[in-house]
């Protein structure tokens, strides 16, 4: 016979290993034949030692309020959350740049405190920045700065405004400071040859473009009696006010352009399409193309506006010299005849 099995004692933990029915098959793990009885006590002993600190914390902080009355101050906060919350505060106050309705809004530092049009960033050449602020869209009726802003739209095919406006000074010496008569006698071949201050400007074609223009503008001044007279005839001598809200709206032609462009171009002018014709209307305030959040918006406005006053009260004021010249001239004419005598 053989002998008694041999029993287990089920009070001994089973270290050895069997298989076990997993996910990826049979595979020869340990097996417990109980859960360990450690883990549950040591989170209860963890949860009553974080009670316990937490009242210790509770008790610490009012005995300090209570002592340290000094803290209720309104001007010291009493929390972290409160102190945080005054640095959120002071962060949102502060200015920043926005654009809305296609201005910009710089922050309140001198000359940046107005709105501009949107194509005018903190970035843009000061230069730019300056002529937009003072010349762009401001209305033009004398020849000579008529011619000038004809010659310096036209550059625009092969420059751009930073670029003509910071060699505007060299523009002046070789185009004889833009007046039309002397341009128009100019010695085209010295202009365009190589190596000259010119070249360096402009294209060969441009610059023969320019001598070109120039003669038919004086055509036109003895038609005319001036350029000026001419140009604003086709817009009624009254600007035409796009009032833009958005640079996108702003367009790079337009059927007015193109008209004035057909005239020009039947009476002789050269390099005169519609792009440039409607940059010279924006330049030489023809159209108002400031944005209406734009500050020159206003301005150009008004000086336009203007003009017409401007008109008569200069009409008035040379008859009043006139006036005063002839009794000047009466009076002296008295005082030498009482002399004679």
């Amino acid at each position: 016979m053989s002998g008694a099995p041999r029993v287990r004692s089920i009070n001994v933990a089973d270290s050895e290993s069997r298989p076990v029915l997993g996910p990826a098959g049979n595979k020869a793990g340990t097996f417990s034949a109980r859960k360990p009885v450690s883990k549950p006590l040591r989170k209860a002993e963890k949860l009553a030692e974080k009670v316990a600190s937490a009242e210790e914390k509770k008790t610490r902080q009012s005995s300090m309020l209570t002592t340290s009355p000094q803290l209720h101050s309104p001007s010291v906060p009493l929390t972290r959350s409160n102190s945080a919350g005054s640095r959120r505060k002071q962060y949102v106050s502060k200015p920043r740049s926005v654009v809305s309705d296609g201005g910009l809004d710089s922050p309140p530092d001198g000359s940046q405190s107005r709105k501009r049009c949107a194509w005018v960033t903190p970035n843009t050449d000061p230069c730019y920045a300056a002529f937009h602020d003072e010349e762009w869209g401001l209305p033009v009726h004398d020849d000579k700065k008529l011619f000038e802003l004809l010659v310096l739209s036209g550059a625009l095919a092969e420059l751009s405004w930073p670029a003509i406006l910071s060699k505007k000074h060299i523009f002046r010496e070789v185009f004889a400071d833009f007046d039309p008569v002397a341009v128009s006698k100019l010695n085209e071949k010295k202009l365009i040859a190589p190596g000259s201050t010119a070249s360096s400007l402009l294209s060969e074609l441009k610059l023969r473009a320019i001598i070109e223009n120039a003669r038919q503008m004086t055509k036109v001044i003895e038609e005319f009696g001036s350029f000026d007279k001419y140009i604003w005839s086709f817009v009624n001598n009254k600007p035409i006010v796009s009032r833009f809200r958005y640079p996108r709206q702003v367009p790079a032609k337009t059927p007015k352009a193109d008209v004035i462009s057909k005239d020009l171009v039947r009476r002789g002018f050269r390099s005169v399409g519609p792009t440039v014709i409607y940059s010279f209307m924006q330049v030489a305030g023809i159209t108002n193309d400031h944005l209406v959040s734009c500050f020159r918006f206003q301005e150009c406005l008004n000086a336009a506006e203007g003009k017409e006053e401007y008109g008569i009260k200069d009409e008035t004021e040379k008859k009043t010299e006139n006036g005063i010249e002839s009794d000047l001239s009466v009076a002296m004419d008295e005082l030498s005849f009482s002399s004679d005598l």
